[in-house]
């Protein structure tokens, strides 16, 4: 599949233990999307390698897994660094209202004032509560309900009012 098709959920890190166990870097903040993977793909170098996903639970907030077939320290050892990644189209369903922060990379950025655009997302920065998108330029934008007015992930547009000086804040 292409690289657009998949979607990283998550970073192996180091081994956790003598069963096979390993440390991940968790991608989301939600840990319910990660107790229901069944099966995953570790991509690193070469095809990505189909895995079962026998258990994962969260050891003082860091992720676990367990595959199925990993049972040693030297089998766990072998998949450090390796990307978790599952197709594009097993992404857990949202609520209306909710957005994958990848959906939004890429988005054009208009103003509903000028109807002008201030530019395309190029990332998303946690910054405390409700995170920041990253427009061309420098400008950032904290992601609120009150200034993201219109968010339109199918079009690939977000429409938003900017609280008077935010543009001061942050020249582009």
């Amino acid at each position: 599949m292409p690289e657009e098709a998949w979607v990283t959920v998550a970073w192996l890190g180091k081994t956790r233990g003598n069963r096979g166990e390993i440390t991940a870097l968790a991608l989301s903040d939600r840990p319910d999307r990660y107790q229901a993977l069944v099966q995953v793909y570790l991509c690193g170098t070469g095809a990505p390698l189909p895995r079962q996903v026998e258990h994962t639970w969260f050891h003082n907030g860091t992720l676990i897994f367990k595959f199925q077939g990993v049972d040693t320290i030297s089998d766990a050892e072998l998949l450090v660094g390796l990307e978790v990644r599952i197709p594009l189209a097993e992404r857990t369903q949202l609520e209306a209202g909710e957005f994958f922060q990848s959906d939004l990379v890429g988005c054009e950025v208009v103003d509903r004032k000028t109807g002008g655009s201030l530019g395309r997302v190029e990332a998303w920065q946690d910054g405390g509560g409700s995170g920041l998108l990253v427009v061309e330029g420098g400008l950032l934008i904290p992601f609120a309900r009150s200034i993201c007015v219109e968010i339109d992930v199918e079009a690939r547009r977000i429409v938003v009012e900017l609280p008077e000086g935010l543009r001061e804040l942050n020249p582009s």
